[in-house]
Formats: C-alpha cells, structure tokens, sequence
C-alpha cells in the first residue's frame, strides 16, 4: 500500500502545480480527482447495497449478510485516507515547496509518536487514544505522499541511490527492532486476534515498513523505468491502470464466489492452517481466484467505459468557485463519512441495511456531481483517454505519468509504468 500512496503522490504534485498556474482553484482540482473516484465507487456501493437490500427480505442469515457485506467492504480503509489526502494537496504541496524533506520527516516524527502511545496503552485503551489515533491515517500515509511530492522535485534522488539506500537500510532496521524486540506484530495486516494491529491505526512499525518500502522503490526505479519504456510494455500497463479502479473495487467478489463454490459445497479439502497441504493449495487457489477476477473484469467493462463517459460529462470545473466549490466541499466530507462508517462496519452491519451510510454516500456523490460551472476552465490538466492513448503525444514524460495515473486506479496507481 504504500506505493499506491508514493506515486500518488508524485502525480498529484505536478497535477497540482500545473492545474494551480492554469487558473485553477483548489477547489475544482480536488472535485475532478474526488469524482473519478467516487463516481465508479458509489456504482459499485449501490449495487452490493441493492443485494444486500433484496437478500434480507428473502430471509438470508443476518450473520452471513454481515460477514459477506463486511468482505465487500473491507478494502474501503483506503478511500478515506487517500480523498482526505487529495483534499488537503495544496496545503501539503504549499509545506512542501517551502520546507521540501523537513515537512515528512516532521509528519514522520509526529506518527511514530503516535503509534507508540497507542501501543503503549495496550487494548483496553481509551477513546480519546482511539481519536489520537486515528491521526496516524494521515500523518504515517501523509509521509509516503509527502516523499511522492519530494520525488518528483528531485530531492529524494539528487545523491545518486545514497539516499534511497538509507531508507530502505534504515526503515527496515527499525521495523526489525520494533516486530522483534519491540511490541509489534510483525503481520501488517489486521489479523483476528491480535491485540495490536499495524493497521488500524497505522502503527509505528507501518511507518517504518512504509519507508523502507520507498527506499527500495527509488533504488530500483530506474531499472524498472527502463524496462517499461518499450511499446509493448506500456501497451499492457495502459490496458491494466485503465481498469485498475474496477479491480480495486471488485477483487473481493472471486474471493466469496470460489468460496461458496468450493467450500461450502465441501468440494474443496480444508488442511489445517499453516500445514503442508495448505501451502500447496496456495498455487491452485490463486489461480483459480485470479481466473475469476478476470472474468468478472471482462464483464464489467461495457459499464467501466459507461462510467468514463458520465465522469467526463460531470466533471467539476477546474476554476470551481462560490456556491459549486462549498457544494463539492460538502458532497466530498459526506461521502469520506459514508466510506468510514463502510470501512470500519461493513454494507450489512448486523445484517441490517445501512440507511444512514447509504443516503449519505449518495447524497454526497449527487453534491460533488451536480454539473455547475464554477470558472472559465473544464480542466486545465488536460485529461484524456488514457486506454486509448489519444491526447498522449501532446503531453510531456511527466504530464503523461500524471495522466495515467488520475485515470487510473486509487491510488493513481495508473502512472506505476512511469513513477515506479
């Protein structure tokens, strides 16, 4: 995870930058990447929603409606984290331009101190530790998409792979000390059980993986960079990041669909966890999973290509201002409540459906799409097909990294070919 957030990083950066000296207004930057976003996203709620409505009627066990609603659910932590981030670019990039490396380094001093109290607090910890940290969604993800800005800029690189070295050295040094000697799981998942998550809220040890992660990724991005630059290979990275945002949404749907198939029709064995047969089923399951995911994206192409062309038709103006910008403000907070409230419970918690959340990431979604024109500007940063290519050759290296990812997926992982 921290990738999608570095390069999201350097996307929004020079996105930003540009849109900025175009005319643009903050708020009508933040409005067009809010609803590439939440527009494929609120399709996607809608119909797990309209299941879930149609499933509790029909009498389907309020525990199974639970646990199924909260898997389709469950990959939603990140939408909050990443809008809030996007909202907040311009002020992060403005810390940015003035105090360059200091400004992650600070974010990241400030998180590890974070995620030591809530260790230190132990499980039975208070709700305002809770509350204090739950600010580690922004400042730990904050360091990664801060150190995507400084990428851009130069200055993670300027020194050759020195740099890059130290991160990745040092992160991984203090992830070691903290999972070992320290009070970490070293699982960066949430994993059932556990007293301490690395996830929620980010942790200390997250911190330090996130930026031994980017570490690498800078060491060997050059390499990468060469390799992808052949025609074949962007060809094919194009195709995967124009349907990046369908995979991210969907990749539960194979897992519950091989799941019912095979388990609990009992055609599949069940070794023991972390036994020999269960390795060995990895391979297979994976497979069969992965056949399944490509199934389901086929067929939702026809409406990947639908939500494309409705995005473009309501895409909020690049000089948003007055009424229309505190509308897409509005819609935008709303909906980053609704995608909390499903991250953390689910589409059926108690096997109930949840109106509240409902109504409000549609209310939300309608707010930040209504059409107004709120400047002179559609969208001064030039957004093309990027399946298709068309626009591509009028845009520069980075430009077309930029583009790429902001068609992409959710973590504007649509520019990785490029960035890493």
């Amino acid at each position: 995870m921290p990738l999608f957030f570095l390069a999201g990083g350097h996307a929004a950066g020079g996105s930003w930058a540009r849109s900025r000296d175009a005319g643009g207004t903050a708020a009508g930057w933040v409005g067009q990447r809010a609803a590439r976003l939440l527009l494929p996203t609120a399709v996607y709620s809608g119909l797990v929603l309209l299941a879930v409505g149609v499933c509790g009627p029909l009498g389907v066990d309020p525990a199974t409606l639970a646990l199924v609603g909260w898997a389709m659910a469950m990959q939603f932590w990140f939408l909050p984290a990443y809008l809030l981030l996007s909202a907040l670019t311009p002020a992060l990039y403005a810390l940015h331009a003035r105090w360059g490396l200091r400004v992650p380094v600070v974010m990241g001093v400030a998180g590890f101190g974070v995620g030591v109290l809530v260790a230190a607090a132990g499980p039975a910890r208070s709700g305002l530790v809770e509350a204090v940290g739950a600010v580690n969604y922004l400042l730990v993800w904050g360091v990664v998409y801060q150190f995507g800005f400084c990428w851009r800029d130069g200055l993670l690189t300027g020194r050759g792979r020195r740099t890059p070295a130290a991160l990745a050295l040092g992160g991984g040094a203090v992830f070691a000390a903290l999972v070992g000697p320290g009070p970490f799981p070293v699982g960066l998942i949430l994993v059932t059980g556990q007293d301490l998550s690395n996830t929620d809220p980010p942790s200390a040890a997250l911190l330090a993986w996130a930026v031994a992660q980017v570490g690498v990724a800078l060491w060997i991005a050059p390499a990468v960079r060469g390799a992808l630059e052949r025609d074949r290979a962007q060809r094919a990275v194009r195709v995967l990041g124009a349907g990046s945002m369908t995979l991210y949404l969907w990749h539960m749907l194979p897992v519950l669909i091989v799941a019912a198939a095979f388990y609990l029709t009992g055609l599949a064995p069940e070794p023991r966890y972390g036994s020999a047969g269960w390795w060995a089923l990895r391979v297979p399951w994976l497979l069969v999973l992965g056949t399944v995911l490509a199934g389901v994206v086929r067929a939702l192409r026809p409406l990947e290509r639908r939500l494309v062309s409705v995005e473009r038709a309501v895409r909020p103006d690049a000089g948003l201002r007055g009424a229309a910008a505190w509308r897409m403000w509005a819609g935008l907070g709303v909906s980053v409540c609704a995608l909390t409230y499903f991250a953390g419970h689910g589409f059926a918690h108690g096997g109930t459906f949840p109106v509240p959340a409902a109504l409000g990431l549609g209310t939300g979604t309608a707010l930040l799409a209504l059409r107004r024109r709120g400047g002179d500007l559609h969208d001064v940063d030039g957004v093309h097909d990027v399946e298709s290519g068309e626009g591509g050759e009028a845009l520069g290296g980075d430009e077309r990294a930029d583009l790429g990812a902001e068609r992409g997926g959710p973590g504007d992982d649509g520019e990785s070919h490029r960035v890493v």
